[in-house]
Formats: structure tokens, sequence, C-alpha cells
């Protein structure tokens, strides 16, 4: 066990301890305490009982949180087995962090009761130094802020042993408490997805079609199926059976802020799916397929043609799409991707150009206010569990982990199937 004291020196009190140098040598370290004598031998005491346990004492070196968290992205988190969009979006809640006054804290100082009122401030929202207002932030992306600052500050305690505990460890997200209503209403305590009618979805498609955008066949897929914004982008001709009339989605297009390129990468979860379309899809999939026949005619060279290159660095793989006017030579590795999304030139779809044109319809079509992309989704899962379709075949369909999961958040889409059950008890009792 190492060998510790206590002393004042002014006003402060200071702790030191021994513990063993890379030649293993005895050499005593001291640091400052508060102006309490019982605080100083407490951190004394824990100090020792850490250098025990990992047998290092943290590095003096004055980097920030923000500092560090760099270093993490860098030398740990993009090295690592976790997905491309995994990478992008800790990167971005890295990027966040940065921005808050716990950011700029000096690493050493850091304490859990620091930690812990920056993610209480995250969860329940509040008033930024700025005096703008910080609404509360979703249980998804307060597990995604929590998973960086774990992993950072694991990092930070091992292999960079540049402080000797885990403050992170005594850290807990405290979500916001949802008050029971206990005079609720038949439908309270239903979980609620929004979705759009029928005649809504005919609105929205009215006016793409006015306006001859190129979001139409995005909105209209992801309808009828249930893909997500990326993974309607991703599509390929090669993926559409128009025969047999399924899709196998195992790619999603997205646009990495931090990289500043188009990509596309594995699906949610790395999962590759097949979902089968309806005949009103099959019917627009081959009007569509024509249609680009058509315009690649019309175009001639001017018409563009889409392609991958595969981009590596720190061993890690980035699939970046372009797009090139027939015209110009594709670069040596540039591999064809024949995307069902396309516009008339045959330039890609992006994701982030069909959410734009999402949210310029809900300020232009009556009664889509609050619609966006994600809706059609919610929409296609609630039409199929309402039609009485099984849930753990709904589940495969939208490429869920598992079948709690489609139902927890859909379950108010079984209204009438759970109205329908209760009443066999009347023929139960019928034939009694």
């Amino acid at each position: 066990m190492a060998k510790g004291s206590v002393r004042k020196k002014g006003k402060k009190w200071y702790y030191r301890f021994y513990i063993e140098d890379e030649s293993g040598r005895q050499v005593q370290k001291e640091f400052a305490g508060t102006e309490s004598k019982s605080e100083t031998e407490a951190m004394l005491r824990k100090a020792m009982e850490d250098y025990e346990a990992k047998r290092f004492v943290g590095k003096a070196e004055n980097i920030t949180v923000g500092e560090m968290l760099d270093l993490w992205i860098e030398e740990d988190l993009k090295p690592s087995s976790l997905s491309n969009g995994t990478v992008m979006a800790y990167t971005a809640a890295v990027k966040k962090i940065r921005k808050y006054p716990i950011g700029s804290r000096r690493l050493k100082t850091v304490t859990a009761d620091h930690l812990q009122a920056f993610l209480d401030f995250m969860s329940y929202g509040g008033t930024n130094p700025d005096g703008t207002v910080s609404p509360p932030m979703s249980k998804g992306y307060m597990l995604q802020f929590s998973a960086v600052l774990q992993g950072a500050f694991r990092f930070a305690v091992f292999p960079k042993r540049l402080i000797t505990f885990n403050p992170m460890q005594y850290v807990r997200l405290r979500g916001r408490k949802e008050e029971a209503d206990i005079f609720c209403g038949e439908e309270a305590g239903a979980v609620s997805r929004p979705t759009i009618t029928h005649g809504q979805y005919l609105k929205l498609t009215g006016y793409l079609k006015e306006r001859e955008n190129p979001a139409l066949l995005p909105v209209q897929i992801a309808y009828y199926t249930g893909l997500r914004i990326g993974e309607v982008c991703g599509l390929t001709w090669q993926d559409v059976n128009l025969d047999e009339q399924y899709l196998t989605v195992c790619r999603s297009m997205r646009y990495n802020g931090t990289r500043h390129k188009t990509e596309i990468g594995t699906t949610k979860r790395s999962k590759v799916r097949t979902v089968d379309f309806c005949d009103t899809l099959a019917e627009i999939l081959r009007a569509a397929k024509a249609e680009q026949h058509k315009n690649r005619f019309q175009y001639g060279e001017l018409y563009h043609l889409n392609y991958y290159t595969v981009v590596k660095e720190k061993d890690r793989s980035y699939y970046e799409v372009y797009s090139l006017p027939g015209t110009e030579q594709a670069p040596e590795g540039y591999k064809e991707l024949s995307l069902v999304c396309v516009r008339p030139d045959g330039m890609f779809e992006s994701a982030g150009a069909v959410g734009q044109v999402c949210r310029k319809a809900r300020k232009q079509v009556e009664g889509l206010e609050d619609f966006h992309f994600h809706m059609l989704r919610h929409t296609y899962t609630s039409n199929l569990l309402s039609g009485g379709a099984k849930p753990t075949d709904v589940q495969e369909l939208l490429g869920h982990s598992d079948v709690n999961t489609t139902m927890s958040i859909y379950a108010h889409a079984t209204r009438e199937a759970k109205r329908t059950s209760a009443r066999l008890l009347d023929k139960v009792v019928g034939g009694a």
C-alpha cells in the first residue's frame, strides 16, 4: 500500500504519497487539496485507492474536456469497429458538447457533479449562458451523449492516463418524469406517433406532381414500404424485384457533416432486410424506370451517371457518392450506382434534398403543417397494424431489433385489433 501524508502550506492543505516510476523507483507526488484538513485527507485516501487499483496517477497535462474529446475521436472512436453512421453521430455530439461550459473546463478539475449537472441540463432543458433557451432533449439523444462521455472518460483514464478515475461512472441519466392522469379518457396512455391520412398523402403527392419535384418517388416508396429516408435514397434498381414485388434494403445514404461528403453505408444496426410491396407501388416503380430510360435518351451525354468510390481513413472505409455527366470520364476506382431515386437529369436525389422539400411542403399544403418524412414510416406501420398484420411481421419489415420496439412505439395503431380480441369473449360465453 502506498504511503501518504498531508501538510499545510499557507491557507491550503496538500496531500502526497509515494508511487513507483517507470524504472521501479519510489518517488513522491504532491497534489493540492482544500483549506480543510479532513477533506484533504479524504482526497489522499481516494488517490491512493485509485493508484493501488490502476498503478498510475494522472498526467499533469492541462487540457480541457473538449480537447480530450477530440483526442478520443481521433485515437479511439475512428479506429473502432462502430459503423460510420455511429461515428458520425458521436462526432456531432462532441461538437455540441464543446459549445457548453463543460467543454472548456480543465479535465483534471471535472467531477461527477459537473457531468451530472450537464446531462441534467440537456435532459430537462434550461437557459444557456447566452440567455437562449435550450429545450429538453429526447431520450435517444441523451443516450448518445451519455455513450460519448462514458467512452471518452474511460479513454482518458486508460490508455491515455490523463486522469486516475472515471467520474462518469457515478453519473446517471435522469429523464423527465411523466405525470399520470388518473382521470384520463379512453385513449390516454397510448403511445402516439404522428401519422397522415391517405387523403393527406394524396395532397402531398399532388403538390409534388404539380411541381414535377423529384422528391415524389422517395415519398411514394416510403409510404408503401416504411423505409427510412436514407434507405430510400440508397436504393438501386438491383435491389428492386418487380416480378416478385419486393425490395432488398441493405444500405443507406447520408450526408457526413464532419467530412462534408455524401456517403452510402449500412442501414441502422447494419441489418439487411426484405420488404414486400403492393401492386400500387409496383406500377409506380415500373413507370419511374421507364421515365428514367426516356430521360437518359433525351439528355444524351448530358445525362448524369452516379458512382461511389471507397476512401480509407484510419482503417475505416467511407463510400462516397458522386454524380458525373456522361461527357466526363469516371476516375479510376469509381463504380457505377443505378440509383432508383434520381432527378430528370440522372443526378442522385439526396436525403437532405428530400427532407428540405418535405419541410417546404408543410408550409404550402393545408393539413400538413406538422409533416416530416419519417411520418411516412409511422403511417406505414399504423396502416399495417390496424389492418391486422402480425406484429412480428411488421417488426421484420421495419428492421426493428425486437417486436417490443415495434409495439411500444406503435401501440396506438392496434386499438381496433384489441377491441376485436376482447369481443372474442362474447363468442366463448355464447357457446357455453
